[in-house]
C-alpha cells in the first residue's frame, strides 16, 4: 500500500529514476507506504563523495550487486535515499542534490524543507 504520492511542494511527485529504477517499490518514483521502514523518499543525484560516505556508514551503493538485480550507482545517477541517511549526509557536509519534484513529501518528517531547499536542483 502506498501512501498519497505527493512532492515535498505539495504536487504529484515526479519520476525520480528508470535507469537505475529506483524507489521503494522500484516504480521509478520515491513512493512510500507502511513496509519502507527506511522511508526512501528523498531523489538524490549521486556523488562520489556521497557514495563513500554511504558506504562508510555501512551501505554501499556503488557495488554491483547482480543478486538482487543491483548494478550499483555511480555519480549522477538518481536514486530514493532514505531520508534519515539524507540529513545525515547533510550533517556530514556531504549531502547530495535534490529534486523536490520527485522527492515525497513523506520526507519533511524527517528533513525540514529548508535543508532540502539548500540542495535543490529543481
Amino acid at each position: 500500500m502506498k501512501l498519497p504520492s505527493l512532492n515535498v511542494l505539495g504536487q504529484d511527485i515526479e519520476p525520480c529514476s528508470s535507469d537505475p529504477v529506483t524507489g521503494f517499490f522500484r516504480d521509478g518514483c520515491c513512493n512510500t507506504g507502511p513496509m519502507d521502514r527506511g522511508l526512501h523518499t528523498v531523489c538524490a543525484q549521486m556523488t562520489a563523495e556521497f557514495l563513500a560516505l554511504s558506504k562508510y556508514l555501512g551501505n554501499d551503493l556503488s557495488t554491483p550487486r547482480p543478486e538482487y538485480g543491483f548494478q550499483g550507482l555511480k555519480p549522477g545517477d538518481q536514486w530514493c535515499l532514505c531520508a534519515a541517511r539524507f540529513l545525515q549526509a547533510h550533517e556530514e557536509g556531504a549531502a547530495p542534490k535534490v529534486r523536490l519534484a520527485a522527492t515525497h513529501q513523506a520526507t519533511l518528517a524527517v528533513v525540514p524543507l529548508d535543508i532540502l531547499r539548500q540542495y535543490a536542483t529543481d
